[in-house]
């Protein structure tokens, strides 16, 4: 008897462009980026308002390849800003899309993945899922800690490649996911680190809301006092004038003009300095990070675990490697594994490894 492969969908929304691939089992047979035109997208307020012009657009390139979407064993999409939820293959249930339609936690383009998957999964029939989304957040009690009583720290992490990551580093150890103890510091367009004991994500850093190290578009942790006083200067007037100047128009883009380390590079071949030492700084920063995720680890770990665009920089690596190396050894994987890990996820369910955990709206009196 044949056993029959499961036909996957995998979408992962990003702001001005639609990734899907399509996978039999964990092999990809299938792979386009649907960019999108930025005058198409600035027709749309809101990101919701995008859902069905993306579907479109998924649908029309699937008939053009003439893909039987009627082959499809489940759809998968990156999942968005949802409460804090722990790790795990989600059903896309009413409760996802109710949060996901209000932009519970945030406006991003992430939150439309679990909608589109459903979207097209409904009508044939088959689940959809979401997998290991921003929202995971297993962090331990006294890591929610700021000093401050108003503010708790949440993980907003890149969950879904930080996790990929892991589970190919333990794989390749002879190892389960929950048998390593690693520190994952993912650097892209955005920068976040965590490190896991046993499977599960107990601190990190948010890079994602000004936290740890700054990245190419972000300002990471800053001095408090001089934060504060530069909002009430007069300067940036509103709330949201305030957070484009930390998120987006921070970390090395406004230091050099750009947000790519290859265009860094080119400076400091053309002997930038400044160039040079913010480099330097990204280094170190990050550096830091990895170093007092380590000491939540007690100094138990397997791996420290370099993952995202900027990893594709051997100097990168072997700069953070000059600084923590002693800890334990340095690994990197460059780049991100977001789809092959949404297909897996869902493949996990599929072949009942794993069962699909069910989200639920949180109740206005509760506290994670």
């Amino acid at each position: 008897m044949v056993n029959m492969a499961y036909n996957i969908l995998a979408i992962n929304p990003g702001s001005t462009s639609t990734k899907i691939a399509i996978f039999e089992d964990e092999k990809q047979v299938s792979e386009v980026t649907l960019d999108h035109p930025a005058s198409e997208m600035a027709k749309f307020a809101k990101t919701i308002d995008q859902l069905d012009f993306r579907y479109g657009v998924i649908m029309n390139y699937l008939k053009e390849q003439n893909y039987d979407v009627h082959k499809l064993d489940a759809c998968v999409g990156r999942g968005g800003y949802l409460h804090p939820i722990e790790a795990g293959t989600y059903t896309v249930n009413d409760a996802i899309v109710h949060d996901l339609t209000i932009a519970l936690h945030g406006d991003h383009a992430a939150n439309l993945g679990g909608l589109l998957a459903r979207k097209i999964a409904d009508p044939l029939g088959i689940p959809s899922y979401i997998v290991d989304p921003t929202a995971v957040d297993e962090l331990q009690d006294v890591a929610r800690i700021s000093g401050m009583p108003d503010i708790t720290r949440r993980a907003k992490v890149h969950a879904l490649n930080m996790r990929a990551v892991t589970r190919e580093y333990a794989k390749s150890q002879g190892k389960k996911f929950n048998e390593v103890n690693v520190v994952v510091a993912h650097m892209g367009g955005g920068c976040t680190t965590g490190c896991f004991r046993k499977g599960r994500m107990i601190d990190m850093y948010n890079g994602l809301d000004g936290d740890g190290a700054f990245a190419p578009t972000r300002s990471g942790g800053v001095p408090v006092g001089d934060l504060i006083r530069l909002c009430y200067s007069g300067k940036y007037p509103t709330v949201d004038d305030m957070m484009k100047r930390a998120v987006g128009d921070a970390g090395m883009v406004a230091y050099l003009g750009t947000a790519d380390m290859r265009e860094v590079d080119k400076m400091i071949a053309n002997g930038d300095k400044k160039a040079a030492l913010i480099k330097e700084a990204f280094i170190y920063q990050h550096s830091k990070d990895i170093a007092a995720l380590a000491a939540v680890l007690k100094g138990d770990v397997d791996a420290i675990i370099l993952t995202g665009g900027i990893a594709h920089g051997q100097d990168v690596v072997d700069g953070i490697k000059s600084y923590v190396g002693w800890i334990a050894p340095v690994v990197a994987y460059p780049g991100e594994r977001e789809m092959i890990a949404l297909a897996q996820g869902a493949l996990r369910v599929l072949t009942g490894e794993e069962e699909a955990k069910e989200y639920k709206e949180m109740e206005e009196h509760e506290a994670f």
